[in-house]
């Protein structure tokens, strides 16, 4: 069953996703309808995923249905981020998980950056990373 969330004292602090979206929006200058109208923001009948109302009371920190793979996934495309990015934010403000990937955050850094990287690159990089692991280089 989906249900809204409600904001209270917890909940208000949690806006991970809805900040998220908000400034890569702006970022590509991107209008409420230009995400809605996305290509990729279409189910099997051809209706949006992600609706112009959603998106714009997830933005204001307003309560919404907490979405799902299909709308993290039509945002993905829309707004051209990782969907494990969304993933992460969607679960750090909707059921407060908080994603720790190193104490001092350089691991997820590192795999933040290898996402820019050509198959070929992240190769030569496991390569390396394998050297230091071994105590060469």
């Amino acid at each position: 069953m989906t249900t809204m969330v409600e904001e209270d004292d917890r909940q208000a602090a949690r806006t991970q996703l809805s900040d998220l979206v908000r400034e890569r929006r702006a970022e590509l200058r991107m209008s409420l309808r230009a995400v809605e109208e996305h290509p990729q923001n279409r189910d099997a009948d051809e209706r949006p995923i992600i609706k112009r109302g959603w998106l714009d009371r997830l933005e204001k920190r307003q309560p919404v249905i907490p979405p799902q793979v299909p709308e993290l996934t039509a945002l993905a495309s829309a707004l051209s981020l990782p969907l494990g990015r969304l993933q992460d934010a969607a679960g750090a403000q909707f059921l407060g998980i908080d994603t720790v990937w190193s104490t001092s955050g350089e691991a997820r850094a590192l795999v933040q950056h290898a996402e820019n990287l050509t198959p070929a690159q992240r190769e030569q990089l496991a390569r390396l990373l394998a050297t230091f692991e071994r105590g060469g280089a």
